[in-house]
């Protein structure tokens, strides 16, 4: 998706992937910076982590709480900043890395458009609250949503967002645990359903699959996940994560070289690669 937009940029650039352990990511930002790449992408595990770790948030980093895109910037001779994508080596005098969260808009337009879901007033259970729960559960509320509920496997974490969905949303109702009743929405931010092995996201014995209208699960690899599956057959209608993933990457291809991205060409991409 990323090398197809560089390309039709006419961009001489390569987007690579790399395999990073937690204990190494400050290493890894680091050896980018100093190596003067234009910029990173971050997923799953390390998009909390990076929030500590970058010298500069962007608004949208600070008001969501996790970084998935970071832009690493040059200082001319004169102290001004600029992006080094547009600059040349022998501008840059110093190095600094911006942190960015391009998931949270890619989220709730993947919703729009993919499930015609109308946020205001709906009841939302999210699955999860690491990095991608925190945005999605934050975002949710903040575009007006009735009810949230949050389940995750170490209940502290899902407080955490409860208590700061409190303080930003007071008008939203937040519980810690699986609803009652039905909901409009159901969320999967966890990463059960990578793997065939995995065990479905949601315990069904506490919340049954057809209590909700439309499910949404962030995993765009497999294309229909068990979750989805169990969904389907609810008749619930759904939809994975390609979408997300897609805007969340035009945003930050958008960022790192300050020209819009050619969204058709990125989605043909995206779609060829995960559809086959």
């Amino acid at each position: 998706m990323q090398n197809a937009g560089l390309a039709t940029l006419g961009l001489n650039w390569r987007y690579l992937a790399f395999d990073v352990h937690p204990t190494e990511l400050r290493q890894v930002i680091a050896g980018a910076k100093a190596m003067k790449f234009v910029g990173l992408n971050l997923t799953l595990p390390h998009k909390l982590l990076a929030l500590e770790m970058v010298d500069e948030l962007d608004e949208s980093a600070r008001a969501w709480g996790a970084v998935n895109t970071i832009r690493f910037e040059g200082r001319r001779e004169n102290g001004d900043w600029a992006w080094l994508g547009q600059m040349s080596p022998g501008e840059v005098t110093a190095v600094r890395a911006r942190g960015f969260n391009t998931d949270a808009d890619a989220l709730v337009r993947a919703l729009a458009e993919d499930l015609d879901c109308n946020l205001r007033g709906a009841a939302v259970l999210v699955l999860g609250a690491g990095g991608a729960g925190r945005v999605a559960a934050l975002k949710l509320a903040a575009e007006g949503v009735s009810n949230v509920f949050l389940v995750n496997r170490t209940e502290e974490k899902a407080e955490a967002i409860g208590r700061e969905i409190w303080r930003r949303c007071p008008a939203v109702k937040v519980k810690v645990g699986y609803p009652e009743a039905a909901v409009d929405l159901v969320v999967n931010a966890t990463s059960l359903g990578l793997k065939d092995t995995d065990p479905l996201p949601i315990d069904e014995k506490r919340f049954a699959l057809g209590r909700a209208r439309k499910v949404y699960d962030m995993i765009y690899r497999p294309a229909e996940t068990k979750l989805l599956s169990a969904a389907k057959a609810a008749s619930c209608c759904t939809a994975n994560g390609l979408g997300m993933l897609l805007y969340q990457g035009i945003r930050a291809l958008e960022i790192w070289t300050g020209q819009p991205a050619p969204e058709e060409i990125m989605r043909k991409a995206l779609e060829e690669e995960v559809y086959g």
